[in-house]
């Protein structure tokens, strides 16, 4: 059973293995740009994201795993989550489409996961929607793996976002 909970500072160690792990993955089919010349994400900005409480694990829980303890069950992915008005500041400006709707909304970045599991990166970003009901994502053009799985869970693709850390455009997408 999968479970998705609030990350803690005990659960960084495992964060940085798993985003370790992603970028490996994200170079052997066809996306070595996104993540892999920077080091993405640093760990000061995972940090940042779980003292903010905005960094999520999912956990593979056994019968037996307590929920409400923090260290209960396996930690197989993460993701970073936020909503509001304006949950992703980034976002306000998009280019070559708009976005669908214009209400408060859920951002999701840096989905990954270990690779032990399958379905990790649709069981999250399906949590994150179920708290919202309105999900923005934005992903590399070179990152077909998460393109797939986002025209897969019902996302349209909106536009063309740009984010601080390089230059290079995302395709933002929402669902509503």
């Amino acid at each position: 059973m999968l479970a998705v909970r609030r990350s803690t500072e005990q659960d960084l160690g495992r964060i940085m293995e798993i985003y370790a792990y992603a970028r490996q993955f994200m170079a052997a089919h066809g996306n070595p740009s996104q993540w892999g010349p920077t080091n993405w994400p640093p760990e000061a900005l995972i940090r940042r994201d779980i003292e903010g409480g905005n960094s999520y694990v999912c956990v593979e829980m056994d019968a037996n795993d307590d929920m409400q303890q923090s260290d209960s069950g396996r930690v197989v992915g993460t993701f970073f989550f936020r909503q509001g008005k304006d949950a992703e500041p980034g976002y306000r400006r998009i280019e070559d489409g708009r976005w669908l709707e214009d209400s408060p909304y859920g951002v999701v970045h840096r989905v990954a996961a270990d690779g032990s599991v399958k379905g990790i990166g649709s069981f999250c970003l399906n949590w994150a929607y179920e708290q919202c009901g309105h999900l923005r994502i934005d992903t590399h053009g070179d990152n077909l793996v998460m393109q797939g799985l986002l025209s897969k869970l019902g996302f349209v693709r909106c536009g063309t976002i740009y984010v601080e850390e390089d230059d290079n455009p995302r395709i933002a997408y929402e669902k509503v």
